[in-house]
């Protein structure tokens, strides 16, 4: 036991050491953004994009937010590749209300390109050139009032080419609060808190749910068709785009923006799982080591407390076993610790057993494990697309 003690303090003190390198600038972060009203000069700079395939149940909520906003936004352009669920008629629906609204619809899927950035690509293309900015918004979120005019001048006080939100997150049954959590939390470990300070391009972090970018920008970089064939498009456009200079944000926007993303337990650690090692936008060493790292700061520390506390019940407490308890201890009370911090990620109101978000370390062994099989494989499935291992 003793020698199983001290392999795992090889593993885990230099792993604890950059785990702590990343959370503990926290308290330095810029805050979440609260709502900053629209000014005269922000008139028009905004085109909006929102790709959709079979979203009827969830766009109303979006396209109502959308419609919300001032006149900062120019255009809404909702981008529907060919659903077979009615999602058309409630955009044109919602075009009587709203005369910004536009729907078209894209071309057949080009060969070497995901659904999702050909989607944005072509509302990219469609889009008025006398718009500054381009947002990207999914149809699975609820656009708070004033989100677009408060993102725009962020990014323009700031100096930010292009800046993204981490959202406020629905959720409702139990298994969602035991394991949604815990997939977050290996965001986390990996890139810090939102708002935090990138440490390089290769570790810049992106969400594609609210997604802003210059004009400019994404002319440099011919659309998104750096990001054709990715699964994390938004954090490979992101890094793309830090790796030409620009100013990359990853804001809080939890104050602005909610999102549903997944319905149940299940769904969430299917469709989640598969884009959260992010190895489309990284290198295979970047890939594989983030698995290892998370494998031993958030994977290993519940089920070591549990074998090396029974060892010393048994009698097995030499030096190492005892060092290796208290650090994952320690792991264990940090993990603990952080679900205080990432409560206000979370809208409560709609919850059935929300008291399980406070199990949800429980989760984090299978959350490092869905990380590996995530890794390990090419997804053939996405968001009713089926793709071939190539990726086409």
């Amino acid at each position: 036991m003793g020698a199983i003690a001290l392999l795992l303090l090889l593993m885990q003190v230099p792993a604890t050491a950059i785990l702590l390198s990343r959370l503990l600038p926290a308290p330095r972060r810029i805050p979440p953004l609260k709502l900053l009203p629209a000014t005269s000069d922000l008139l028009g700079q905004v085109s909006v994009v929102v790709p959709t395939l079979n979203e009827v149940h969830r766009i109303s909520p979006c396209l109502e937010g959308l419609s919300r906003q001032s006149y900062e936004v120019r255009e809404v352009i909702v981008v529907d590749s060919r659903s077979q669920d009615g999602t058309g008629d409630r955009v044109k629906a919602a075009q009587k209300y709203d005369p910004r609204l536009r729907l078209i619809t894209d071309d057949p899927l080009p060969s070497g390109w995901v659904g999702r950035p050909w989607a944005l690509h072509t509302g990219f293309l469609h889009s008025s050139t006398g718009s500054e900015w381009i947002l990207g918004i999914d149809a699975d979120t609820q656009p708070q009032p004033g989100l677009v005019a408060s993102l725009v001048q962020v990014a323009e006080q700031q100096g930010y080419d292009l800046v993204s939100l981490a959202p406020q997150f629905i959720l409702k049954e139990l298994g969602e609060f035991w394991l949604q959590p815990a997939l977050l939390i290996t965001l986390i470990y990996r890139f810090g808190a939102a708002g935090g300070e990138l440490s390089g391009a290769e570790r810049v972090m992106a969400n594609g749910q609210c997604f802003l970018c210059r004009r400019s920008l994404l002319v440099a970089l011919e659309g998104y068709s750096s990001a054709r064939n990715s699964f994390c498009d938004d954090v490979t456009l992101a890094r793309n785009a830090a790796k030409l200079g620009a100013k990359v944000g990853f804001l809080d926007g939890s104050q602005l923006l909610k999102v549903r993303m997944y319905e149940g337990a299940a769904e969430t650690w299917r469709e989640w799982g598969r884009s959260l090692d992010l190895k489309d936008a990284a290198s295979k060493g970047q890939t594989w080591g983030d698995v290892a790292f998370l494998a031993v700061v958030q994977g290993l520390p519940l089920i070591a407390v549990i074998v090396l506390g029974g060892a010393i019940a048994l009698g097995y407490g030499s030096l190492p076993v005892w060092l290796a308890l208290g650090l994952n201890l320690g792991l264990l009370l940090m993990r603990i610790g952080l679900l205080w911090a990432i409560a206000p990620s979370y809208d409560f109101t709609h919850a059935k057993a929300s008291w399980s978000f406070w199990l949800s370390p429980l989760a984090d062994p299978l959350a490092a494990y869905r990380l590996f099989l995530s890794s390990s494989r090419i997804p053939t499935q996405w968001r009713g697309r089926s793709y071939g291992t190539g990726k086409v």
